[in-house]
């Protein structure tokens, strides 16, 4: 039998990771590596030391869902490359282990849910371009973006699929503009002379 290695994540230095550990290795874990960072922040060492030493046959266990994963989709992609590597995985609080068929069923109710959202947001980011269209804006790159399309680049750069430069050429605005429309809510303009840019990287 494989081992169980435990992840825990808290999000500042004020918080304390004791109740994740407790939990994890009440269920078994060996040992348990501790983040103390952003989920938005893309580097985590203690994950990336977890995901170099864990071995196929190993059970990765965290005891939320999202202490591993930032969206859904993030999530859906960590465990993607876990079963590509026959690593198994189990989350406490949630129930699941991708080591049993309910498990596995219910990883791949997350991924299709996943992918319906984005199909989701796709169709309505593409109707919002096509009714811009319709009204007579075929060209150039305009100066502020609608609430829905504001809406449509926040939940795109939450996704954290596609950089600012890519939400920009899907709704045909500068970089800029998405950075602008990213710190404002879609009910106000976005004339912010000095917007404040995301956190996360450009790449």
């Amino acid at each position: 039998m494989g081992h169980l290695l435990g992840y825990a994540r808290v999000s500042t230095t004020d918080q304390d990771a004791s109740l994740q550990v407790d939990a994890l290795k009440a269920a078994g874990c060996y040992r348990v590596f501790v983040d103390t960072v952003s989920g938005s922040i893309q580097k985590r060492p203690e994950l990336d030391r977890l995901l170099d030493q864990v071995r196929p046959g190993d059970t990765i266990v965290v005891w939320r869902l999202d202490r591993l994963g930032r969206s859904i989709r993030h999530l859906i992609d960590q465990l993607n490359d876990l079963d590509a590597r026959e690593i198994g995985f189990r989350s406490l609080q949630e129930t699941i282990d991708t080591t049993t068929p309910g498990g596995r069923l219910v990883f791949h109710v997350f991924a299709a849910l996943a992918e319906f959202e984005r199909d989701l947001i796709r169709e309505r980011t593409n109707a919002g371009l096509a009714a811009a269209r319709a009204r007579g804006r075929t060209g150039g790159r305009p100066s502020s973006l609608s609430a829905d399309q504001v809406r449509s680049a926040k939940r795109l750069y939450e996704q954290r699929e596609m950089t600012v430069a890519q939400i920009g050429a899907v709704l045909g605005v500068s970089r800029t503009t998405v950075y602008r429309a990213l710190q404002r809510s879609p009910e106000t303009d976005s004339t912010n002379p000095n917007p404040r840019r995301p956190s996360a990287p450009d790449r």
